[in-house]
């Protein structure tokens, strides 16, 4: 039966982890959460996550892991970013999926990025038949992880189930939507009304569903996941604005004008993901696996808004 299933998750204090494993364990699962030094019941200290990362202990009797940990900022240090990148995303990944494989565990559930796929999106959505093509570091050391996922798995019979997920959000985000949530807040100024762009989001309890299916569906494989709908970046503004009840304050700069202002203050990457289009088709996991997000794109914005607000009172 399904209910008996152990299951370890990494990075399980991190902004999903914390969601997913209550969820889990709502399933009857039994969790074990591997964290980098906070221990306690049910949880495992492992250190940081490389090569060398000794992963014995939070392995013992599990079923499945939920590999969730990974470094997802990119760096200052540009030069050496890559390797920093690879040394987590990379290596830790490899050196976890063959000490489970082992320990005897049958299934790896990886949390990758679409940033593998590419960074922008031309008329149409991502789909897993396209080729790979990563630019930046996070994107290319989790499309290195992918394919040693595939040799761990060719070699020792361990399953894989891959997800590429896309911007997160909900409560307890982080990064650039909280970042996000702040300028909307304090009611600034955004240089959006001439953008028209469509980005796909995912939010955390549409995440946590597609996770709860993936360790126990019979079928593994490659997954894009995304919320029911695209938003553009000034309709994202708007969004949130009205569920934290602030003015929005927007005027129209001509594209190609901010394109020139993001090269001349080397900001090309934050040009792109204000102004460009990242779209995910997610048909797949819906057929074979049959996943269908829990809550609608405006809802879990919404959500996400409130807990700011909550956060800051």
């Amino acid at each position: 039966m399904h209910t008996t299933l152990r299951i370890l998750v990494t990075g399980a204090d991190g902004f999903v982890g914390r969601a997913l494993c209550p969820v889990l364990r709502g399933q009857g699962y039994t969790v074990r959460e591997a964290v980098r030094a906070e221990t306690g019941e049910n949880r495992v200290a492992v250190g940081e996550i490389d090569a060398s990362t000794d992963w014995s202990a939070a392995l013992v009797g599990i079923d499945v892991v939920v590999h969730l940990a990974g470094r997802a900022y990119v760096l200052r240090e540009q030069g050496r970013a890559l390797d920093v990148f690879r040394r987590v995303n990379l290596e830790g990944t490899e050196s976890l999926a063959r000490q489970a494989a082992a320990q005897g565990v049958r299934r790896l559930v990886f949390a990758s990025s679409v940033n593998v796929n590419g960074e922008e999106t031309f008329g149409r959505g991502f789909t897993e038949d396209d080729l790979p093509n990563p630019e930046d570091p996070c994107g290319i050391s989790k499309w290195e992880a992918e394919q040693t996922l595939a040799e761990v798995s060719a070699e020792t019979g361990l399953e894989a189930t891959i997800l590429r997920l896309p911007l997160m959000h909900g409560p307890g985000v982080k990064g650039d939507l909280l970042r996000l949530l702040e300028a909307v807040h304090q009611e600034r100024t955004f240089p959006l009304g001439a953008v028209s762009n469509r980005r796909s989001l995912l939010g955390l309890d549409n995440l946590c569903a597609a996770l709860d299916l993936c360790v126990a569906h019979p079928k593994t494989g490659t997954y894009l996941l995304a919320d029911d709908e695209a938003v553009s970046s000034p309709d994202l503004v708007r969004v949130l604005a009205e569920a934290m009840g602030r003015r929005v304050r927007m005027f129209a700069v001509p594209v190609p004008l901010m394109e020139l202002a993001a090269k001349v203050l080397k900001k090309q990457s934050e040009f792109r993901r204000l102004t460009g289009s990242l779209e995910v088709d997610a048909a797949r996991i819906r057929v074979e696996l049959g996943w269908k997000p829990l809550k609608g794109l405006r809802q879990g914005l919404e959500e996400m808004a409130r807990w700011y607000l909550t956060m800051r009172a």
